[in-house]
């Protein structure tokens, strides 16, 4: 990303903004051709020959070839088109939501189910510290220790 923005700073946090849908448009129609079956088919039979369909950069194409969920973000994916390629695999997004907080998807859904992610650790790292929900889940714990591993 070329301009800084006050939100590039949120642990684990990538905003699709207008700059980053303009980085990932070609991995995003990529995606939206997944809508039809006989592009599904095409992909399925050989991924890597589909996606030279599309102007993707080499670090879109091996998100995708890789299934690196959280990478597609990054270079521009929009996870509502992003998705897609999952349900190609037969994965649900708890499954994909799971792989991107590193946790599985049975503990991902009884983190939501408990109210979501504790904030702890997913602030801005210039503010100040909010206060804490109390809350103390398990489920929720797992998910944030993961996280803070991630940005340490």
């Amino acid at each position: 990303m070329t301009q800084p923005h006050d939100y590039d700073n949120i642990p684990g946090t990538y905003v699709y903004d207008a700059e980053r849908g303009r980085i990932g448009y070609p991995l995003n129609m990529f995606c939206m051709s997944l809508n039809k079956v006989e592009n599904r088919k095409a992909f399925k039979e050989n991924e890597a020959a589909y996606l030279k369909r599309f102007p993707l950069t080499a670090e879109q194409r091996r998100t995708v070839l890789e299934r690196d969920w959280l990478g597609m973000l990054k270079v521009g994916g929009n996870i509502y088109y992003t998705i897609k390629i999952a349900f190609c695999d037969g994965l649900t997004f708890q499954d994909v939501a799971g792989m991107m907080s590193g946790v599985p998807k049975e503990t991902y859904a009884k983190m939501m189910l408990a109210g979501g992610r504790s904030p702890d650790g997913n602030r801005y790292t210039n503010a100040g510290v909010a206060a804490d929900t109390g809350a103390d889940v398990d489920s929720r714990a797992a998910v944030d220790a993961g996280t803070a591993a991630e940005h340490k």
